[in-house]
């Protein structure tokens, strides 16, 4: 088996084709005959699953119609990281001494399962998340998805081979260094590293508390997407959690910085891999491609393992560092001991300093879209770890590790494969809210690498959002893929409904107008309803969304067919000298098709 995306799953449910039942035997099976039993530490019986898929079929077979709307995730089986709690089943964070039964599922989870997802079981990691290599556990190395003389990248190293190998259609896994990141390059999978605080925490077992994030990883954009738009939300019971604002996605331009100064420890056909990339992405006309320095962004990844946040790493493991030091991996321990080297004056030097260097990055970053850069500097064997654990996990971690640090979100992606056939990476960076920016850049991209375009499926689906809007309604060169509807989706605006408006409106045809635009006009007699698409627009954009409207058009008040009135666009009575009444076709794209 390997990856797939959730909609192929989604598609052969509504088709018929399968069940969630035939689904979760199909993957017990796979799973058994895979002889990969180091990708996981708990597996949910056959049984178990089995009886949750017939579950949600009886649920669907109430449900009817509106089965996809109450369970976007029906029967789409998924696995969690073992520092993730799940009601009943043991968290270890691969330490077995330290396991504990959980009591409540993690917030995210929880969502996922009110969403109809199956879980599939827990997967090894890194032991207490500590490392960017995977061979940390004492539950056995997980291998790389594709070769397994080579490593399939830590922490969250079973979450993205269970996603790789087909096992499961998306895996939940956690990132403070680069652990959402780094085993998506590795093993050709897609690895989204949200914004602080925009999932939930509750229910995980931190690495460093302060900086974590629960990642997510999928075999493509959309499915990533799809994930990340049911479990993020604000969670007033975890103090880490945030409203974040969202960036707007932008299509016309992407300006897209690179480092000046490329490391790769000597690996080159990690390097000749992500030069291929970067052509390929010159074709896309939209990039801009430029260079900045980096030696802002590689000082602050040192002060991860090399200043005082590997004090709150230990504070993470609490007081088994203290009682029981020799269950702990010897080199997770080593890592720990370096916690006693730093002070509290130490700690807010580094606090002092990360600060000046993150204000330095957004000054370097300015007038930038994104940052884009190697996944991973190079892919070493298990061999290579094993003989110099230290060095290797500082390699990895080059390009991901400041991420967290200057609250940056993330999106790494497959690209060009090196020479000898192994997954290499690239990953788009931005700052916190920028998340629904890459993910829908991402998916633009993916035809460049052999993927599919997603970028309007992502588009049309922003993250759910409490912060203040509008309704909008347009008739005509701002609806969906006309000319202007760039307009809305850089005002941050999301699609909520395809209607008309009541019967009281004429649109006409506007003269002299470029690109083409109708007139909306209401009239006290002899109306018809007009096609229209209502969205809603953060109330922050809407000043300079209306400022940018040219006369003779403006933003009034519209009635719908439901006999609700939201703002939309009106035309003046001046417009309409010259201009061809086109009521009889009912809406714009009815009009222009005749054309």
């Amino acid at each position: 088996m390997s990856a797939y995306a959730i909609s192929q799953l989604t598609r052969r449910y509504l088709t018929g084709e399968t069940t969630p039942s035939q689904t979760v035997r199909a993957l017990s099976a796979a799973i058994l005959a895979g002889e990969r039993p180091e990708t996981w530490i708990y597996r949910v019986s056959p049984e178990q699953l089995l009886a949750r898929a017939c579950e949600l079929e009886q649920q669907a077979s109430r449900l009817g119609e509106a089965l996809w709307e109450t369970l976007p995730l029906y029967g789409i089986p998924f696995a969690v990281k073992d520092n993730i709690d799940v009601a009943g089943l043991p968290t270890t964070a691969a330490c077995p001494e330290f396991s504990y039964e959980a009591q409540n599922n993690a917030s995210v989870v929880q969502r996922l399962l009110d969403a109809g997802a199956i879980l599939v079981g827990k997967t090894n990691l890194d032991q207490f998340a500590t490392g960017l290599v995977d061979v940390r556990s004492p539950y056995g190395i997980v291998r790389n998805a594709v070769d397994e003389d080579y490593v399939s990248g830590g922490s969250s190293s079973g979450s993205a081979v269970a996603v790789a190998l087909g096992y499961v259609a998306f895996a939940l896994g956690t990132d403070t260094a680069g652990s959402g990141r780094v085993p998506a390059g590795f093993n050709a999978i897609v690895g989204l590293k949200p914004s602080l605080g925009l999932l939930s925490s509750r229910g995980l077992v931190p690495a460093c508390r302060s900086i974590d994030s629960i990642s997510i990883f999928a075999a493509d954009a959309a499915s990533a997407w799809q994930v990340a738009r049911i479990v993020a939300h604000y969670d007033p019971e975890d103090a880490f959690s945030r409203s974040v604002p969202m960036r707007p996605i932008q299509r016309r331009q992407r300006r897209v910085a690179v480092p000046a100064e490329l490391e790769f420890f000597g690996d080159n056909q990690a390097a000749e891999a992500f030069a291929q990339s970067l052509e390929r992405l010159r074709q896309d006309p939209s990039v801009t491609l430029s260079t900045v320095p980096f030696d802002v962004f590689t000082e602050a990844a040192a002060l991860l393992y090399q200043g005082p946040w590997v004090a709150e790493r230990r504070a993470a493991v609490g007081q088994l560092y203290t009682d029981q030091p020799d269950v702990i991996h010897p080199v997770v321990r080593a890592i720990l001991a370096e916690a006693g080297r730093f002070s509290a004056v130490d700690t807010f030097n580094a606090l002092y300093r990360l600060k000046e260097l993150t204000r330095q990055a957004k000054q370097l970053l300015a007038g930038i879209d994104l940052l884009l850069v190697p996944t991973a500097p190079c892919l070493p064997t298990i061999e290579q770890v094993l003989a110099d654990p230290f060095q290797s996990n500082t390699r990895l971690g080059y390009y991901t590790n400041f991420v967290n640090l200057m609250d940056m979100a993330a999106f790494a992606l497959p690209a060009v494969p090196r020479q000898d056939g192994l997954p290499a990476g690239i990953t788009l960076i931005g700052p916190a809210g920028s998340d629904h920016y890459l993910a829908e850049t991402a998916a633009s991209w993916q035809p460049l690498f052999g993927g599919e375009n997603q970028s309007d499926e992502i588009a049309l689906a922003p993250l759910d959002s409490t912060e203040p809007s509008i309704d909008v309604a347009v008739v005509g060169a701002h609806l969906w893929g006309q000319p202007l509807n760039w307009q809305l989706l850089e005002s941050g605006a999301r699609r909520v409904a395809c209607t008309t408006t009541s019967v009281d409106y004429r649109l006409y045809a506007l003269a002299n107008t470029e690109p083409a635009k109708p007139g909306l006009v209401r009239v006290t007699e002899q109306g018809v309803a007009i096609e229209l698409e209502v969205w809603t627009m953060p109330l922050r954009h809407f000043g300079a969304f209306v400022a940018a409207i040219p006369a003779p058009l403006g933003i009034g008040s519209v009635e719908l067919a439901d006999g609700r009135w939201v703002k939309g666009f009106i035309c003046e009575p001046v417009g309409l000298v010259g201009a061809e009444d086109i009521s009889r076709f009912n809406g714009w794209r009815a009009y222009r098709a005749s054309l």
